[in-house]
């Protein structure tokens, strides 16, 4: 699966020009032309890495940073700046932003960014676990057993399947998608509405209170996100 790229940029020739040189190199990208736009793309779907420009309107870079980390993302975001606009470098690095890269670049510099941001976002891929504990849940995924405020639960083998990819990817937002290839392997009797199910029964049985979950979450129009 490629890596996807948001790029927040509101200069339509610098849109165009980074779009191809993305593509070419195999991202899939998607764009935003203001701040709005962009905050509503980047909380509302799953990128690897957000290339966001200060100078935007509507809301600038600043905020759009900020209200996604606020939000929870931890994507790689590389912000685009000025020359002259040191402060805004640091009070961007501040935020939560990843890095930056002064206006005007190479189109090799900006590959080179994106690449090391990706790098980077891979090591921090969490290894599989054999046991975790989150709220008042523990499970050992090796002997199939849960156990919540001490009691057993019973949970079926997919639940444990969808609960440990959920659990080993823990803070990335997995699509219905994904999950269907991942955990069912795209059998042909097993839509994404069974997905939602399996969530929703997981949610019954481990949750402290399923209509308000706080570690199986539903990321809207993505998929679903695992918190500690």
């Amino acid at each position: 699966m490629s890596s996807r790229i948001l790029l927040i940029e509101d200069e339509p020739g610098l849109v165009l020009t980074l779009s191809d040189l993305l593509e070419a190199e195999g991202y899939t990208v998607e764009t935003a032309g203001d701040g709005p736009a962009g905050l509503a793309k980047a909380t509302g779907q799953a990128f690897d890495v957000i290339i966001l420009d200060i100078m935007l309107p509507g809301k600038n870079g600043l905020e759009v940073c900020r209200e996604i980390r606020s939000a929870g993302s931890d994507v790689a975001i590389l912000m685009l700046t000025a020359k002259t606009q040191v402060i805004d470098r640091v009070v961007g690095l501040k935020l939560g932003a990843d890095d930056y890269l002064t206006k005007p670049f190479d189109p090799s510099e900006l590959l080179a960014r994106v690449e090391a941001l990706l790098r980077r976002v891979r090591k921090e891929n969490l290894s599989p676990v054999a046991r975790y504990r989150f709220g008042s849940v523990e499970i050992d995924f090796e002997k199939a057993e849960a156990r919540k405020n001490g009691t057993p639960v019973s949970l079926a083998a997919k639940e444990l399947h969808l609960l440990r990819y959920l659990i080993n990817h823990r803070g990335k937002v997995l699509s219905r998608d994904e999950l269907l290839q991942e955990v069912w392997e795209y059998q042909p009797d097993v839509s994404t509405r069974t997905v939602d199910v399996h969530i929703a029964w997981l949610r019954q049985k481990l949750e402290a209170n399923p209509q308000f979950p706080k570690h199986i979450l539903t990321v809207r129009g993505s998929g679903y996100r695992f918190t500690p």
